[in-house]
């Protein structure tokens, strides 16, 4: 049984976290924003899996992905509710118009 390098993994996960990165960075669509935040946690559940495949005994990188599963779900939710509120409000999705809430 040939097992991956995690190399591999690592390479995988910086390239899933770069995307996200530069997403958030160019992006004004609330929702690509949203997209890339999950995918930046998505790549650093990637990486704690992968480093707990080198200590398989130890078993706290997987548990601590769960926790951050867990953040990401109540995230998503909370932050969609607050795109819908702000499309009813300004009927936009971009985010340079989001200052506007104050008003």
């Amino acid at each position: 049984m040939s097992s991956v390098p995690i190399e591999y993994y690592l390479v995988v996960a910086a390239v899933l976290f770069i995307t996200g990165a530069i997403g958030f960075l160019l992006r004004r669509n609330l929702l690509i924003l949203l997209m890339s935040i999950e995918l930046m946690l998505n790549a650093v559940n990637l990486t704690l899996v992968a480093y707990n495949r080198i200590h398989p005994l130890n078993h706290n990188g997987q548990i601590f992905t769960f926790f951050v599963i867990a953040v990401a779900a109540a995230e998503a939710s909370v932050g969609l509710a607050i795109v819908l509120a702000f499309y009813r409000v300004r009927r936009t999705m971009r985010s340079d118009e989001a200052d506007l809430l104050r008003s």
